[in-house]
């Protein structure tokens, strides 16, 4: 009993609520750097960009006709 009252218990000292306030920052640090990594949507617009651009080249190259040209690209924007 005298030992849990002066700190050297369960809820004190460095292995105690110290560990697990170190635990809880730690949880807070990457909470915070997962939310900042770009998300699924930027990763899908850059896609989409080199879709277009590719689509493009085929175009110019003549291995597509403007209408189908029109068609993949109508669907790229949906």
């Amino acid at each position: 009993m005298v030992g849990m009252m002066n700190g050297n218990g369960m809820g004190g000292g460095f292995f105690g609520f110290g560990f697990i306030g170190l635990l809880i920052i730690a949880a807070i640090i990457l909470v915070i750097v997962w939310m900042m990594k770009p998300n699924a949507t930027d990763k899908s617009g850059s896609k989409n960009s080199d879709s277009l651009e590719t689509l493009k080249k085929r175009l110019a190259n003549g291995e597509i006709s403007e209408e189908e040209y029109d068609r993949l690209k109508k669907k790229l924007d949906d």
